[in-house]
C-alpha cells in the first residue's frame, strides 16, 4: 500500500512539473470544443399527433351483414410501413427537400438520412392506444413543418387507399366468379331441362313416381274390368229381353202389380251394388271409382222407375193386341240394348287404353333405375352450382355493403394537434456540449501532462534515481534555493493557478450566457 501510494505521489509530481504541456493542451482543447459546439446546427423538431378512432356504432350493427375487415390489424400494420423508402421518397418530393439534389448518391443519403430522422410512436408499444405522435427534425423549421405535414397526408390517405383498393380488388374477383359460375348454371339448367324432356314419360319428379303410376294403372286395369263386366252383364239381360219379347194382350190394372219387377235392370242393380261393395272395402265414400258406380246405380233406379210407371199406363188403358215392335216396352229396351252396347264399348275402350299404359310402364322398368340415377346426378350439379351463385351473390351484396362501412364508419383519423413547430431549437443541448466540452479539456489536460512526464521523466528522489539505475547511491546534495528562485517558483504557481482558473472561469461564463440566452429567447 506505502509503495502504491509512493508511486502515487511520484506520477503526480511529475505531472506538476509537466503541468504547462497539460494546461496548454486543455486550452487548446476547450477552444476547438467551443468551436465545434456552436458549429453544431441548430434543429427544430415538428411534431403532429393523430388518433385512429376503430371503434363505431356501425360496426356491432352490420355483424353479420357486411362483410368488416379487421381495422386495428390494417391501422397496425400501416404503422410498420409507414417510414418504408417509397413513402419517405413521397415525403421528399412534397416536402421539397430535394432541390438542392443532384446526383443519386446524394438522394439515396438525403432518403437515408430522413428515414432516420423521422420517428412514428405510439399505439401498441406504448400506453397511448391508437394515438400516433410523429415528429421530425431539421434546421429549417419549414421543411420540418413540411415534413410531418406530408407524412401525416400519406398516414391518412393510404390507409384509406389500400383499404378502398383490398375491397374494390375483391368485389372485382366475386364478380368475375358471379359471372362464370351463372354461365355453369344455364349449362346445368339446359342439360336438366333436355333431360326432362327427353325422358318425359319416365321421370316422375313433377308428379307421382314410376312404381306409384304403376300401382295406379293396375288398379284402373282392375276398375275398368269391374266396369266392363257390369256393362256387359247388362247388355246381355237386354239382349234377352229384346229376343224373348213377343206380342201380348195388355193386362188390366188388376194385373199390374204382377209386372213390377224389371228383371234387366235389377240384375245390374244387384252386380252394381255388389261392386260398390268390394270398393268400399279398399276405397273411402270419395274415391272417383266409388262415386261413379253410385252415381250409374242410381240412373238404373231412375230408369226402372220409369220402366215400372210406362208399364202401369200402358195397363190401365184398354187391353188391345199389339205386335213386339210396337210395343212402348219394347222399344224402350231396344233403346236400353243401344246404351247397354256402347257403355260396354266405352268400358272396352277403356280397358283397353289403360292396358296400353300398363303395357308400356312394363317396358321402361330396366330404364328407370337408369334415368333417376341419371337425374339425381344432374340435379346434383345443378343444385351445387346453384348454391355457389346464391352465395357468391350474398358475398357480394356484404361486400359491397362493407365498402359503405368503410366509407363512413371505418377507421377515422383525428388530427388532435396539427403540425407544429417548436419556437427554439430543440438540439444541439448546448448547455451541456458545453459542460461535456470543459470536461474533456480538462481530462486531456492532465492526460497529457501524465503522457509527457512518462515520456520526459524527472527524478525527485534517490530512491526514484536507484530503482531506475539499479545502482547505489553514494550520497545526495542538495538545492538551496535563492530568494530569485523562490520568487520565480511562486509567480509561475501563480501564472499557472491563473490561466487554470481562467480557462474554467471562461468557460462557465459561457455555459451561463448560453443559459441565459436560451432562457430568454
Amino acid at each position: 500500500m506505502k509503495e502504491l501510494l509512493q508511486q502515487i505521489l511520484d506520477h503526480l509530481r511529475g505531472m506538476w512539473h509537466r503541468r504547462w504541456v497539460g494546461l496548454a493542451v486543455a486550452w487548446a482543447v476547450a477552444v476547438v470544443g467551443l468551436v465545434v459546439v456552436y458549429r453544431i446546427p441548430e434543429r427544430y423538431e415538428a411534431t403532429a399527433r393523430v388518433y385512429v378512432d376503430t371503434e363505431t356504432l356501425l360496426k356491432p350493427l352490420l355483424a353479420g351483414l357486411a362483410i368488416q375487415p379487421n381495422v386495428d390489424q390494417q391501422v397496425a400494420l400501416m404503422t410498420r410501413t409507414l417510414i418504408s423508402r417509397p413513402n419517405v421518397e413521397k415525403v421528399i418530393r412534397m416536402a421539397d427537400l430535394d432541390l438542392t439534389v443532384k446526383t443519386n448518391s446524394e438522394r439515396d443519403d438525403l432518403i437515408d438520412n430522413v428515414m432516420k430522422t423521422i420517428h412514428l410512436t405510439g399505439g401498441a408499444q406504448t400506453n397511448q392506444t391508437n394515438l400516433y405522435v410523429i415528429d421530425y427534425r431539421d434546421p429549417d423549421p419549414v421543411k420540418a413543418r413540411k415534413v410531418v405535414q406530408s407524412l401525416l397526408t400519406i398516414f391518412v390517405d393510404s390507409s384509406l387507399g389500400d383499404n378502398r383498393q383490398d375491397t374494390q380488388t375483391a368485389v372485382k374477383f366475386v364478380n368475375e366468379q358471379i359471372k362464370r359460375y351463372e354461365q355453369n348454371l344455364k349449362a346445368a339448367e339446359d342439360r336438366l331441362k333436355e333431360f326432362k324432356i327427353k325422358y318425359m314419360s319416365v321421370s316422375g319428379r313433377e308428379g307421382p313416381d314410376y312404381f306409384t303410376r304403376l300401382s295406379q294403372t293396375r288398379s284402373a286395369i282392375d276398375n275398368a274390368r269391374l266396369e266392363l263386366q257390369a256393362a256387359q252383364q247388362s247388355r246381355d239381360a237386354y239382349r234377352r229381353e229384346v229376343s224373348g219379347e213377343t206380342p201380348t194382350l195388355l193386362p188390366d190394372a188388376s194385373d199390374a202389380g204382377s209386372r213390377e219387377a224389371v228383371p234387366e235392370i235389377d240384375t245390374r242393380i244387384a252386380t252394381l251394388k255388389h261392386n260398390l261393395d268390394e270398393l268400399l272395402r279398399k276405397y273411402t265414400d270419395q274415391h272417383p271409382d266409388v262415386v261413379g258406380t253410385m252415381r250409374v246405380i242410381a240412373n238404373l233406379e231412375d230408369q226402372r222407375r220409369e220402366v215400372i210407371a210406362a208399364r202401369r199406363k200402358a195397363a190401365a188403358g184398354r187391353p188391345v193386341t199389339m205386335s213386339a215392335e210396337q210395343s212402348p216396352v219394347f222399344q224402350q229396351l231396344r233403346v236400353s240394348l243401344a246404351d247397354a252396347e256402347a257403355a260396354v264399348a266405352s268400358a272396352q275402350a277403356k280397358l283397353t287404353g289403360y292396358e296400353a299404359q300398363y303395357r308400356a310402364l312394363q317396358s321402361q322398368a330396366q330404364l328407370v333405375p337408369q334415368v333417376e340415377a341419371e337425374y339425381s346426378q344432374l340435379n346434383r350439379d345443378y343444385d351445387v352450382q346453384k348454391k355457389t351463385y346464391e352465395n357468391l351473390l350474398s358475398r357480394r351484396e356484404a361486400a359491397g355493403m362493407g365498402m359503405g362501412v368503410q366509407d363512413t364508419g371505418g377507421a377515422q383519423f383525428r388530427v388532435i394537434d396539427p403540425p407544429r413547430v417548436s419556437p427554439q431549437p430543440v438540439a444541439p443541448n448546448r448547455i451541456a456540449l458545453l459542460g461535456v466540452a470543459g470536461v474533456l479539456s480538462l481530462f486531456a489536460g492532465l492526460l497529457a501532462s501524465f503522457v509527457t512526464s512518462q515520456v520526459l521523466p524527472i527524478f525527485h528522489d534517490a530512491r526514484a534515481l536507484r530503482e531506475v539505475t539499479k545502482r547505489p547511491i553514494l550520497g545526495m546534495v542538495s538545492l538551496l534555493p535563492s530568494e530569485a528562485l523562490v520568487r520565480f517558483r511562486r509567480r509561475n504557481a501563480y501564472l499557472f493557478a491563473a490561466a487554470l482558473g481562467g480557462l474554467m472561469v471562461g468557460y462557465s461564463a459561457i455555459v451561463v450566457v448560453a443559459a441565459i440566452v436560451g432562457r430568454v429567447a
